[in-house]
């Protein structure tokens, strides 16, 4: 069942502190403008017991200035849905200040219809969902950002690269529009970037490994690849100044990703 825009509006701004905006400006000139990522496992930290599994948002950082850091709160294996269940979005929004960003990009496991857990419907329970974090940003003066998904590799016997997610890139465009929000199109960006790449050199920037065929996931040189076109979407965009942007045509060395011990 589709929530009502009035129950979308009204939990995202229920947990307002009072007075928080109106101190805003103050606390936005004493901290970075941070940008934050909720998302899912191909753009979440990954660990050492997961190398070389790479999110695009482990490499984002590479390509903004030190002084706009990346608070990357993507999950493996959330939905819009599950994350906001699972309370994860309302840590991010008990963090959040003004002038502060969140990068919002789901849909991988959005689509799993079999899951009630995680499945949403994409004209209307996704878009309900996105809402949740695009009207809590606001709530606390930070700016919405919508990404849509990094597409899948997979091609057709003539060597295209194929569409992978349905309608959800197209619904979070028309909310998007809808709603006045900055859009990085990662997923029109993505599939561009595989058809010139092709079927063979596509390999070299997921996970494939010895003993995995990852057509989902990147390694080092796919995380990099994606998190650039995502920051120069944020100077495209307008979203990110070009003063907090740097390295874009830079070759960044696979050297610099790194993972951290495995959590308990």
């Amino acid at each position: 069942m589709s929530l009502t825009r009035r129950q979308v509006t009204a939990a995202a701004f229920a947990a307002v502190p009072l007075g928080a905006l109106a101190t805003g400006t103050a606390q936005a000139a004493q901290r970075p403008r941070t940008l934050y990522i909720a998302g899912d496992s191909t753009a979440a930290q990954k660990f050492a017991d997961a190398a070389p599994e790479t999110g695009w948002g482990m490499a984002l950082p590479f390509f903004l200035h030190k002084d706009r850091p990346v608070a990357n709160h993507a999950v493996n294996g959330r939905s819009s849905k599950s994350f906001v269940d699972e309370g994860r979005l309302d840590v991010i929004l008990a963090s959040i200040r003004p002038g502060d960003f969140l990068l919002i990009q789901f849909a991988h496991n959005d689509e799993k219809t079999t899951d009630p857990a995680r499945y949403t419907e994409p004209w209307t329970t996704y878009q309900d969902y996105l809402r949740l974090y695009v009207d809590g940003a606001r709530s606390r003066g930070a700016r919405p950002v919508l990404a849509t998904s990094v597409e899948r590799r997979r091609f057709d016997a003539a060597g295209n690269a194929l569409l992978t997610h349905g309608d959800y890139p197209a619904a979070m465009r028309a909310l998007a529009a809808e709603e006045g929000v900055a859009l990085l199109d990662l997923q029109a960006l993505s599939l561009a970037l595989w058809q010139k790449l092709g079927v063979e050199e596509t390999k070299k920037y997921f996970n494939w490994t010895a003993t995995e065929q990852d057509n989902t996931h990147f390694n080092p040189p796919g995380a990099i690849a994606v998190a650039r076109l995502a920051a120069e979407e944020l100077l495209r965009r307008r979203v990110l100044p070009a003063r907090d942007v740097r390295r874009l045509d830079t070759q960044i060395p696979e050297s610099w990703i790194t993972w951290p011990p495995a959590t308990a």
